[in-house]
């Protein structure tokens, strides 16, 4: 992946040769990007050349990249030019064209570079604009980052290269000088500093890294990186005058064998055994963490002394510069935890002009895994999949051993309906929404703040006051520290609106992109690209659209308009029935077109919606729609939405057979849709009432709740969070907390410690109406906890099956420091031992079963969408496609739901235990009631 950002300034004056391909459409269905053997409609092609097309830019010869391995047409391999003529196929009605594969190869080149090339390219950009700054004798017109980036890259690759001529001594004993000059200086110094500069903009530590974190991941970078430029020095072309005299050469001889290999599986798109080439022929044993480390922390070394800023020339003509280090390394004190003993830690600091320019030029960082221009590669084990050459894990482990050797272990079939539901995930078709795009740019230019996006300013800083009362400066101080911490929190939300921008703006060229898919241990599927995905916020998915589009039919333009009033939201319109929320649509029509029409000089309807930008797109497709003559003719690319109500407790509804909880949470037809957090909050409120009327001198929560209700705090959002996490095990301390910040938001003058006692009080309210509500689930929770106590307290890890054949093993066990001295600190790292968390074990396992379930769940409803030919995508309990295909779609989920928990999920899970652990004794299964399952099919309000 990191190969990249240096060919441009390479390229020469030659322009690309304009092509014309052709978009084939047939029966209103785009023509698939996919290679001619995974695609039965494709039964003729012809064989493509395409000498120097993706090539056309590079002057030197022999193997710079991987990608250029594939474009190479000299000496090695011969390749005609051919005049190709498009060659169409009749099979039945449908007529196809070879086009689609040619256009799939072009973008397949595309895709490798980007993956293999962006250190090389960014490393050649530098060195090119060092060069043309000594030509012109002037700095080039750049961005502020990279102005920064381009002043110290110099002299950081002078102190890399300097280092590498002394780890070549023998008298050098640095224990990282074995790996410290594997890889040229310039490529070196690229990689830290984009690596920095990252981990600096997306962490918690408001422009600055911890060491330890920072030094792993620049080790793990390099060698890497290491991997792929060994075997392309080790295979690339020699030079005409070596030619004879490697000639009696039989290792030249075999590289050159293994050069042409290279090619020629390249040129046939054999992309697997090119990667096991490439792990073979490397001769590099694994560094290991220790080593990654000492690497890393030693180039953060060399830039913290080498790296240096100038702020702008705002001081006097004749003073001295102010020429100050951009980095700077610190020790901090911190808790890990309220209770825990302070530790010291180390962290590299940016110097402020640094931390705005970050912000600021965010779009300028190389940005890894980025969406895919072709379908991934489908998953066939652990870690075949995804990506064509960044290194790709089917599975999240996040150095779990154990788990990760259960996937590993786990025969293939076993794993398939799992791999296949990735894939579908995966294959989904994405495109910008240009118009979204440009409404959020034009708000982000003027300063951010409507719409959700944060403000671009800080908040001022309060002014110290003069007087000497300790009680105003104790005020003072806790203001200045909330501002702080305000401001830190902008940074790094500034930081991400940033990088989302910044890949929006890169993938809107392309017509389409896809987003490969993992699982986190639980088997929950994810988008293996970080910033701009949908699992997003509100900018994300108001930014992305299906790139496929469908007629909207007469139930599409309905579900639009429902989809419409749930994205609004404000005022429960959510809430209504499915007929009540298309009355609500239609009564705002002229809000609708207004806000399409005008979005900013209009009465800008939709920035007051819960979801504003996903409701502008849905008004811009709607009012297109309802302006048409022929309205369900209208094409859609819109993903609209069906939400689980409450879905975690649903799913323990259905393991309990809970028929009190199946009404709270739609597994029950109704009118309308019940809304478990206001039946909640309802019922907290009885419960304060009760209790106002005790006598306050025996019971002081009356004071408590008299307060509450006077002031009108107890409502559906106070508890909502609290509701939402009790399926996923939520403590007192932490239902707590939650509250306390409803109760802030809505009540900010209002002082502190009382604020707190009040959360206390209504917290232990909440979680009371909850057992009362969910009798079964806790039920059921609680035989889980005591299930993970008896397995762990043997010192053994839960693990289970998850309906789907997936393997979870629970990671959580004690950790063991271990020291690394390194020559800028001593770093502690956090080694697994064979000791299991007991605590952690119990807690977490109802709400990690849970989540299986509900992965589960999402990945079976997506293996039947692809077998109904609809375009699907997940977010956990949020269920996306087409509006059209929304009526389809909700049949299925029902019916995969219903098919999910027609299995004896808790008594295969008993035997497994029993199976596994034959000497332990395990409490019996809870107790279970009588609901039957299947008047969830008939539920309309399931999901909505």
């Amino acid at each position: 992946m990191w190969r990249n950002i240096a060919k441009r300034a390479i390229s020469s004056k030659k322009s690309w040769e304009k092509i014309s391909i052709i978009a084939i459409q047939v029966n209103n269905t785009h023509l698939d990007l996919i290679p001619f053997h995974q695609n039965p409609r494709f039964f003729n092609y012809a064989s493509f050349s395409f000498p120097k097309m993706l090539n056309h830019h590079h002057k030197a010869k022999g193997y710079a990249s991987v990608a250029k391995a594939m474009t190479d047409t000299e000496e090695d391999v011969e390749i005609q030019e051919e005049l190709v003529e498009d060659k169409w196929q009749e099979e039945g009605s449908k007529m196809v064209s070879v086009t689609g594969n040619y256009k799939y190869r072009l973008l397949k080149k595309r895709q490798i570079k980007i993956e293999t090339e962006a250190w090389t390219q960014a490393t050649n950009e530098y060195k090119e604009l060092l060069e043309e700054m000594c030509q012109q004798k002037m700095a080039p017109n750049l961005p502020y980052m990279k102005r920064l980036f381009l002043g110290w890259f110099e002299p950081f690759r002078d102190c890399i290269a300097t280092e590498q001529e002394l780890c070549k001594k023998k008298h050098k004993r640095a224990n990282y000088a074995p790996y410290f000059d594997q890889l040229p200086a310039d490529m070196m110094a690229v990689i830290t500093m984009h690596k920095l500069m990252g981990l600096m903009m997306t962490s918690d530590y408001y422009g600055s890294a911890r060491v330890v974190a920072a030094a792993c991941i620049i080790g793990e970078a390099i060698e890497n990186e290491v991997r792929i430029y060994n075997f392309l020095e080790k295979t690339r072309k020699k030079k005409p005058d070596q030619d004879k005299a490697s000639e009696a050469d039989p290792e030249a001889i075999k590289q050159a064998q293994l050069r042409k290999t290279v090619t020629r599986l390249m040129k046939k798109q054999k992309l697997r055994q090119v990667t096991h080439i490439v792990k073979g022929q490397d001769g590099l044993q694994p560094w290991g963490q220790d080593a990654q480390a000492k690497v890393g922390s030693r180039l953060i070394e060399l830039l913290v002394q080498s790296a240096y800023i100038q702020p702008p020339v705002d001081q006097s003509e004749h003073g001295p510069p102010d020429i100050r280090p951009a980095f700077k390394h610190i020790v901090k004190v911190g808790k890990k935890d309220a209770q825990g003993p302070s530790r010291k830690y180390g962290v590299i600091e940016c110097d402020p002009l640094v931390r705005q320019g970050m912000e600021r030029t965010a779009g300028h960082m190389v940005i890894p895994y980025m969406p895919m221009l072709v379908p991934p590669e489908n998953w066939i084990r652990y870690d075949k999949g995804a990506y064509l050459f960044l290194p790709s894990y089917v599975m999240r482990t996040h150095g779990s051993r154990q788990q990760r050797e259960a996937v590993k272990s786990t025969p293939r079939k076993q794993l398939e309906p799992v791999f296949e539901a990735l894939d579908t995930l995966g294959n989904t078709k994405w495109r910008i929404n240009k118009v979204i795009l440009e409404v959020v740019d034009r708000i982000w230019a003027k300063g951010g703040k409507d719409a959700g996006l944060v403000e671009r300013a800080d908040v001022p800083l309060p002014e110290k006051p003069t007087t000497e009362d300790e009680a105003e400066l104790k005020n003072w101080r806790q203001k200045l520290k909330d501002v702080k911490k305000e401001n830190s929190e902008r940074y790094s939300q500034r930081c991400d609106v940033e990088l989302k921008l910044a890949v929006a703006h890169k993938m809107k060229v392309e017509d389409c992109f896809y987003y490969p898919h993992n699982l986190d241990f639980r088997g929950r599927a994810y988008p293996m690209h970080a910033y701009l995905n949908h699992l997003g916020s509100d900018l994300c998915r108001g930014i992305l659209e299906f790139a496929e589009g469908r007629l909207l039919g007469n139930s599409g333009l309905r579900w639009l308009k429902i989809h419409l009033a749930n994205l609004y939201a404000t005022g429960g319109v959510d809430k209504l029935s499915y007929e009540g929320r298309i009355a609500f649509t239609e009564s705002n029509l002229d809000n609708i077109f207004d806000s399409a029409d005008r979005p900013f000089e209009g009465n800008q309807w939709w920035l007051k919606a819960e979801d504003p930008f996903q409701c502008l797109a849905v008004c811009m497709n709607l009012s297109e729609a309802l302006r048409s003559s022929t309205p369900e003719a209208t094409i859609s690319h819109i993903p609209v939405h069906q939400d689980g109500s409450c879905n975690g407790l649903q799913h323990y509804t259905a393991l309990g057979r809970d028929k009190p909880g199946a009404a709270a949470v739609n597994l029950f037809a109704g009118e309308k849709p019940a809304d478990v957090y206001s039946g909640i909050a309802e019922r907290v409120r009885e419960i304060m009432q009760k209790d106002a009327q005790k006598d306050p001198v025996a019971y002081p929560n009356a004071l408590h709740a008299k307060l509450l209700l006077e002031k009108g705090l107890v409502n559906r959002k106070l508890v909502k969070q609290t509701v939402m996490t009790s399926v996923y095990g939520v403590t007192y301390i932490g239902a707590r907390d939650q509250i306390n910040r409803r109760l802030k938001e809505r009540d900010a003058g209002s002082d502190n410690r009382e604020q707190f006692t009040l959360a206390c009080y209504a917290a232990k309210v909440t979680l009371t109406a909850l057992e009362e509500m969910f009798e079964a689930a806790r039920r059921i929770m609680n035989w889980l906890s005591d299930c993970a106590k008896v397995i762990a307290s043997e010192n053994h890890p839960v693990q289970w099956i998850t309906p789907l054949g997936l393997p979870v093993v629970q990671p959580y066990r004690k950790s063991r420091r271990h020291i690394i001295n390194t020559s800028l600190q001593v770093l502690t790292l956090q080694r697994e031992t064979d000791k299991v968390m007991i605590q952690r074990q119990r807690t977490a396992f109802p709400p990690n079963f849970v989540h299986s379930l509900d992965g589960s769940h999402m990945m079976m409803t997506a293996l039947a969408c692809k077998r109904a030919g609809m375009n699907f995508a997940g977010v956990h309990d949020s269920y996306w496609t087409h509006a059209c295909d929304v009526d389809e779609m909700n049949r299925i989920l029902r019916e995969e739901f219903v098919e999910l928990y027609e299995q004896p999920i808790l008594e295969n899970l008993l035997e497994s235990f029993q199976k596994s652990f034959p000497t332990l004794e395990f409490p019996p299964l809870p107790e279970r009631g009588d609901l039957n399952l299947k008047e969830v099919l008939e539920s309309p309000f399931f999901f909505n």
